[in-house]
């Protein structure tokens, strides 16, 4: 008997994890390493349409969603990984503390055998009254509009109760699942598992025996929640340093309680009789580019680039790096395919990444489509070049990824039939129209094969 154990790791970034081995990486991440030794891992798996619950969509059901739909709950039509294997007579559990979930109206429980949300995190309204430990000024700039200081307020007022690790998010998280795990040891039924962390999420507010990434010597502002617009224009470089450095202790304390799950599928049986699933939906920029925060514009490999995993039971296939080009789309129909279910996959968009994990296959995709539903930017990649469309009126940028993976250079006017090549991906389905490659400089025109895209 199989079971699925899914973990996941909101924002978490690629480079922020040791084992992928990014020059900068700022911290070491054990857990998540030791199941990637065992693991099935892939370089170049990207989200399809961004941020957190179009991703959960992409994964709960295998199908796309950044041409059909922007953030919304599941509709009747959808039909996910709980309601199929429900269906097939698995016990089926959700844990999460990502708050979006059972916002009024969400329904990603559906199906589910058990549920169970921890509240409070980010801005969700879960504590109200005055701050008493944390005092506001010390965690805004003047800068920052009213809006802004009462959601960072808000943050504040959700972590005040919180006096070690154990008290945070994702502990309570894990430990709430640990105790369904030992309640349901022995089960006749095949399990399924998901356990879904809104943490490295901002705000970074590691607790402090993680807090080993900033200067213990600052005394600047602690900002847990940067503003968005240009960083330049709100923050130091000092407090720049500072946030990233908390986003990197953010990091290690999941990590831990990462490690704390897995140690507690081995004592109890089920690290080796699982397809364990270890996923981020997105990363999160860090003023890489100059902006903190998600969105539409920040196409960049900070967001874009996630760790991905699957160890298979008893360790099959581990050991595995894979540079094949994946999207999230593909998760839910390679997991059916394992566990004898494929058929079920026919209707998805998604397809099934178990050729390329048998070594049957070199690829199953060559190229990914990524950006928000909302927003007119778009990324095209393959394993080389990423080409970033943008809106009227902006140039488009194009990178070598595998030359310069931190994307700091342009070579839109340098590689232009590489753009085109890429651009001519994007269709209909993505609502665009067709229009020139749009260079920094204006120095050439595309015509003939090499015409590019824009959206409408």
């Amino acid at each position: 008997m199989v079971n699925i154990i899914f973990i996941v790791a909101d924002s978490l970034r690629q480079d922020h994890v040791s084992f992928y081995g990014w020059e900068g990486c700022p911290l070491e991440t054990p857990n998540i390493d030791r199941l990637a030794r065992e693991s099935v891992v892939f370089d170049n798996m990207y989200p399809e349409g961004l941020p957190t619950i179009p991703v959960r969509t992409q994964w709960m059901t295998g199908q796309r969603t950044l041409p059909f739909r922007s953030w919304q709950p599941l509709t009747k039509e959808d039909r996910t990984i709980a309601d199929i294997l429900s269906s097939e007579g698995w016990l089926t559990a959700l844990f999460t503390d990502c708050y979006h979930f059972f916002k009024p109206g969400y329904n990603f429980h559906r199906s589910f055998r058990v549920w169970r949300w921890i509240r409070g995190q980010e801005y969700d309204p879960y504590r109200s009254g005055p701050l008493r430990k944390y005092n506001l000024e010390d965690f805004v700039k003047p800068t920052f509009d009213e809006r802004w200081r009462r959601l960072v307020e808000a943050c504040l007022v959700n972590i005040e109760p919180f006096e070690k690790a154990d008290d945070y998010f994702c502990a309570q998280l894990v430990h709430e699942a640990i105790q369904w795990l030992e309640e349901n040891r022995g089960h006749r039924q095949p399990l399924l598992l998901w356990v879904d962390s809104f943490d490295p999420h901002e705000p970074w507010t590691p607790p402090k025996e993680f807090d080993r990434y900033t200067d213990p010597d600052y005394t600047g502002k602690k900002i847990i929640l940067p503003c968005g617009g240009l960083a330049s224009e709100h923050f130091t470089e000092e407090e720049i340093a500072y946030t990233r450095g908390l986003y990197a202790g953010e990091v290690a304390y999941v990590d831990h309680y990462i490690g704390e799950l897995l140690d507690k599928l081995q004592e109890l049986g089920y690290y080796d009789n699982s397809v364990i699933v270890l996923a981020a939906d997105h990363g999160h920029p860090l003023a890489d580019h100059g902006k903190f925060l998600k969105g539409g514009d920040r196409m960049y490999s900070e967001l874009l680039k996630v760790p991905f995993m699957i160890r298979f039971p008893g360790g099959q296939y581990g050991g595995r790096r894979l540079d094949a080009l994946a999207q999230f789309q593909d998760v839910l129909p390679t997991l059916l395919d394992f566990i004898g279910l494929g058929h079920y996959a026919e209707v998805m968009h998604g397809r099934s990444l178990m050729p390329l994990i048998r070594g049957e296959a070199e690829s199953v995709r060559e190229v990914i489509i990524t950006g928000y539903h909302e927003a007119p930017d778009r990324c095209v990649r393959d394993k080389v070049w990423s080409y970033i469309r943008r809106p009227e009126g902006k140039p488009d940028e194009l990178y070598n990824l595998m030359e310069a993976p931190r994307e700091r250079r342009n070579l839109i006017d340098e590689y232009p039939e590489e753009a085109a090549r890429l651009a001519a991906v994007l269709g209909p389905l993505y609502a665009v129209k067709r229009t020139m490659i749009k260079g920094i400089q204006g120095r050439y025109e595309v015509s003939g094969s090499a015409i590019g895209y824009t959206t409408a």
